[in-house]
């Protein structure tokens, strides 16, 4: 088995790389080196003067549920205090950095390829203030558990940026996070320590490194693998398995029969078959609702378009049950993970919204590995 040496080890084995200073670390579960040593406990150990840590959304230890985090607090394996940056940005963040005394921000969060997932844009947001703070921003580079052969799904369009997009990203990316730290194109002394042995076209098993929980509703990296598309029923009435022990991989609602399944295997779509099925979500949408639905089951990782089955799945189920099938959570939301207002619009208006999904295309640069 091919074995990945991510930028958390590298800097634990030569401290040099991160150029010295107060420093501070932003991470959560998911930092760990190969053994599962916390990132923060082997920079310690090599001597690295780490002085501070930051938590994104879901927390630094990941015990929050969606659209939570955790407060500030003292480490009790290191002893460092903790500093809460979720919902923060601009001078709010700038204040939270300040007052830490840091002089070195350092990343090292596994992010999961979709850009409606937040760490990036903590990420974003922290290098903002580095900018103008005059701090050092230093990213330990960790594998796109999707690859990074293919990009999929429209780029944001800047007028719904938010804190599920602030940088016109395709849904799927396709690049590491040192990858879009270079992208992001801030004023600053960024330094990215990349992985060595990464290769673009790499299945996650295939790195040998431990799959660790990226947060609370991301179990496996099989959730990871069809989160860009099923992630958009968050939008929606649907529920998307939060609740259960497959989220994202379960998809239903208490109004859907069984058409739904048939439906959307008639697409015969690359790489996946729906199963039917019912459960229960123990929390969230419907929570101790039996409902009825569909579990993805991808069959061929590499022919799978994550993006095209979710649009798929939202077009069926709004042809379906088009009175049932509405928009949940705060206003704009489903744009806003979109992208655009374009998804939205095709739904309601009855189109097809296939042909928004562009046929999937390399990223493009900079990119650190062939």
């Amino acid at each position: 088995m091919t074995y990945v040496r991510t930028g958390a080890e590298r800097l634990a084995a030569d401290p040099a790389l991160a150029g010295g200073g107060r420093l501070g670390l932003i991470t959560n579960p998911t930092g760990v080196l190969p053994d599962l040593t916390p990132t923060a406990d082997a920079l310690l150990a090599a001597g690295v003067p780490l002085t501070a840590l930051f938590g994104p959304e879901h927390g630094m230890r990941g015990t929050a549920q969606a659209d939570g985090s955790e407060p500030d607090a003292t480490d009790p394996r290191t002893g460092l205090p903790v500093h809460d940056t979720y919902k923060r940005s601009g001078a709010a963040l700038d204040e939270v950095v300040a007052r830490s005394g840091v002089d070195t921000l350092v990343f090292d969060i596994a992010d999961v390829g979709t850009r409606f997932y937040t760490y990036v844009w903590t990420m974003y947001d922290l290098m903002a203030s580095a900018a103008r703070l005059g701090l050092r921003f230093v990213v330990l580079d960790r594998p796109n558990p999707l690859g990074g052969t293919v990009t999929e799904g429209p780029r944001l369009d800047p007028a719904f940026a938010s804190f599920v997009g602030r940088f016109p990203l395709p849904v799927r990316h396709g690049r590491t996070v040192g990858e879009l730290a270079l992208l992001f194109g801030f004023d600053l002394d960024l330094r990215v320590v990349a992985m060595e042995g990464w290769r673009r076209g790499m299945d996650f098993a295939a790195t040998g490194l431990p799959w660790v929980m990226p947060s609370v509703n991301l179990p496996t990296p099989d959730s990871a693998l069809v989160y860009p598309g099923t992630g958009l029923f968050e939008g929606t009435t649907f529920s998307e398995g939060r609740g259960t022990t497959r989220p994202f991989e379960l998809v239903g609602a208490p109004y859907v029969d069984e058409r739904f399944a048939p439906a959307l295997n008639a697409l015969g779509l690359p790489g996946v078959r729906f199963r039917e099925t019912w459960f229960t979500p123990t929390f969230h949408k419907h929570a101790g609702t039996t409902v009825r639905g569909v579990q993805v089951h991808v069959h061929d990782r590499a022919a799978f378009r994550p993006v095209l089955t979710g649009v798929s799945m939202l077009h069926v189920a709004r042809t379906l049950y088009p009175r049932d099938l509405t928009w949940w959570g705060p206003e704009g939301f489903e744009d806003h993970l979109w992208g655009s207002d374009t998804l939205t619009r095709s739904l309601e208006t009855g189109q097809d919204p296939r042909p928004l999904c562009p046929e999937p295309a390399p990223p493009g640069g900079p990119l650190l590995y062939p």
